[in-house]
């Protein structure tokens, strides 16, 4: 096996040596199969760089450069020499949507210098599927001073699709704003197929990752009638492309970036940390050592496909630092979610963990108030009673008190080093195996540097670890190998808080496998089996998806410590087959295919763990929608297990067979799942 890959990679690379032109100032880029091609060029002054795939344009010139303390690196640049080589590599790691990845690239540094003779590079690697690019600053002279370091004050980054192109994003929100002025937060509302030109909500622009589709067939699979992955998942189909935007790489080194708004001419725009993030302390800018160098901005081009596989978001980045032990994924229960604030007290605490060990799971998540509602000596014993059932607790935090004005504690335990260590070796010392920390204050390099040191520092402790009211995760999965996933998204909370919410959540649910949760695990917060949003389960309003489609959200989700939010009244109200599938559901995957969907409307993914195959569907039509599925991971005329729904939204456990063609012909009902396995 280690001789084919050995020969593989030399063929690779016989085939990527001719894949960098140089012609009249250009660089022209290839991808390993020839589909992709990517143009560089400093006309003008200016460095621009734009793509094609299969022939279609499907990013126009597109800015290059930035502004720095020691230069300005956005005009008058000429491109000095190239660098070519081909990258690869093989890796393995835990907790995404695939166990091994392997990376073929070709890249080519271009190192440029400005007017005044100061010096960059554009380094550009080029996938099958994948754009990314970064920036690199050498050491130099500047007026006269040997600069062993820099601000980084603005990026001119820019992705410009083409004219009619559609969105699918979410807008930034400005700082302090919400409840208690957590905000940003990354939980505002998805738009979805919206032309371009439509300004911003709030006019701070967007978040990311951020997917656009280009002209060509936009009601593919939409009929509610028909369809297949042939129609919406074949990669390379005429005119209909779709292109995934995002970055990754961000630790302390960097602080987050989004998009601006859209601006004709010129496309969306790489923008930083307004000013009042993080409570208006710390920089709008990034700073870094010399040598340095900048995040990856990425750009993956394909079918839909090719969108929900990527892996780019870990290709690009290396951990930061072994762990320091095997780290557990699971299930968790979690009171708070319906039940809330009231629940935070020891009796009923035991009463989730008792349900965690009934049904097999490996953590319950004790919330907010806990330091005050049940204390430090009641969470010891807690802690010990729950071992004694073979669980684990998880406890939540906020994350310093200083960004917002939010009162839930424990607070002040995670903003400083010694606060930490005081605390995560208590948590140590009582068995506590993760954490939750809640109420960031934005994109700031202080406060990435915060959510790194808190990682890192947890490490040492062995406490895995979950951030809400937060950014999204840039690459964290692999550079911080104790890191679960965040929320970063408009979560399970809201589905109890407003029935509008409840309302939107299948079209939440159908559109983050494409966007959300294609870069980067997400903490949903809750597989919901209450029919109402409430403790006794028949007041407030009524969740508006079916049994099968929550069932299935946990496939369809990804994250390697998966929220179980069943109730302790669910044991004796579900069907048992729900409840043993809910048992046996696995949060961790060996591989992932995408099937059929499209965004915001339905979605069916296959997953892979060890041997075992699950395929998920959902969707979030009005009317039954039928579809014929290929199912190559199956075998012909094998016999499934098929949980759906009937007619009347009731769940049902049936069988079906695959024929033999490889293909099932199944039916979701309106706001409704599927589940097939053997």
């Amino acid at each position: 096996m280690h001789n084919l890959y050995r020969m593989r990679r030399l063929f690779l690379s016989i085939l990527m040596a001719s894949s960098v032109l140089c012609r009249a100032g250009d660089a022209v880029v290839l991808s390993p199969d020839g589909q992709l091609q990517v143009t560089v060029s400093d006309a003008g002054g200016r460095l621009y760089y734009s793509a094609t795939y299969g022939g279609q344009q499907v990013l126009e010139p597109s800015a290059l450069g930035l502004k720095t303390s020691i230069g300005d690196f956005t005009r008058s640049l000429t491109i000095v020499d190239t660098k070519e080589q081909t990258v690869e590599s093989r890796y393995q790691m835990r907790g995404t949507k695939a166990s091994q990845a392997d990376y073929q690239a070709r890249q080519v540094v271009l190192n440029c210098q400005n007017k005044d003779q100061m010096r960059f590079s554009v380094t550009l690697q080029v996938s099958n599927h994948d754009i990314a690019y970064r920036y690199d600053i050498p050491r130099q002279k500047y007026q006269k001073r040997d600069m062993k370091r820099v601000r980084i004050l603005a990026e001119a980054s820019s992705f410009n699709l083409p004219d009619g192109t559609t969105t699918f994003i979410s807008p930034q929100i400005g700082p302090e704003k919400g409840w208690e002025q957590t905000k940003p937060s990354y939980e505002e509302v998805y738009s979805a197929d919206a032309p371009m030109a439509t300004p911003s909500q709030y006019g701070h622009g967007y978040i990311f990752p951020a997917l656009f589709h280009l002209q060509g067939d936009r009601e593919t699979g939409s009929s509610g009638s028909s369809g297949s992955s042939g129609s919406s998942g074949s990669s390379g189909s005429s005119g209909d492309l779709w292109v995934l935007v995002s970055e990754t790489g961000v630790g302390s080194n960097y602080c987050g970036s989004h998009l601006s708004d859209y601006q004709a001419g010129s496309g969306y725009t790489i923008a930083y940390p307004d000013p009042g993030e993080n409570n208006g302390f710390g920089s709008d800018f990034a700073a870094i050592p010399l040598p340095g160098t900048t995040p990856w901005r990425t750009v993956t081009i394909g079918a839909l496909r090719d969108i929900v596989e990527t892996t780019v978001s870990y290709d690009l980045v290396e951990p930061r630092y072994a762990p320091s032990t095997n780290y557990q994924p699971g299930r968790y229960t979690w009171s708070w979610l319906i039940w809330q604030d009231n629940s935070i007290n020891y009796d009923d605490q035991v009463r989730f963990i008792d349900l965690a060990a009934a049904m097999g799971f490996e953590y319950c998540l004790v919330d907010n108030w806990w330091d005050t509602q049940i204390g430090r000596d009641r969470i010891a014993e807690l802690s010990k009673y729950a071992q004694s059932k073979g669980v684990h607790l998880l406890l939540w935090y906020n994350s310093n008190g200083f960004a917002n004005d939010a009162p839930q504690g424990p607070r002040d335990c995670m903003n400083t080093s010694v606060a930490r260590e005081r605390e995560m070796k208590w948590m140590q010392s009582i068995g506590v195996k993760g954490i939750k920390v809640d109420f960031f204050g934005g994109d700031k390099q202080e406060t990435m540097r915060l959510y790194e040191d808190i990682l890192s520092d947890a490490n040492r402790y062995g406490l895995q670890v979950v951030f809400h009211g937060c950014t999204i995760p840039r690459g964290w999965e692999k550079m911080y190998p104790n890191y679960v996933a965040s929320e970063a998204v408009l979560a399970s909370e809201n589905v109890f808080f407003s029935e509008e919410a409840a309302i939107r959540q299948p079209f939440d649910l159908t559109l983050h496998p494409f966007c959300r949760n294609t870069t980067a695990s997400m903490d949903w917060g809750g597989i919901i089996m209450n029919k109402y949003l409430s403790k006794d389960n028949k007041s407030r309003h009524t969740r508006k998806t079916t049994d099968i489609f929550e069932l299935a959200s946990g496939i369809t989700m990804q994250t390697s410590v998966q929220c179980v939010a069943m109730q302790p009244n669910n044991l004796g109200e579900l069907p048992q087959f729900e409840i043993d599938f809910l048992r046996q559901l696995p949060t961790t995957w060996d591989e992932t295919r995408f099937i059929d969907g499209y965004p915001g409307r339905y979605v069916v993914l296959a997953r892979r763990h060890g041997s075992d195959w699950y395929v998920a569907g959902l969707s979030a039509g009005k009317q039954p929608l039928t579809l014929t599925l290929p199912l190559p991971m199956f075998t012909k005329g094998e016999t499934l297990q098929c949980y759906v729904d009937s007619k009347k939204g009731e769940p049902t456990l049936t069988t079906l067979k695959v024929d033999k063609r490889g293909q099932a012909k199944v039916t979701l009902q309106p706001n409704g799942g599927l589940i097939l396995k053997k």
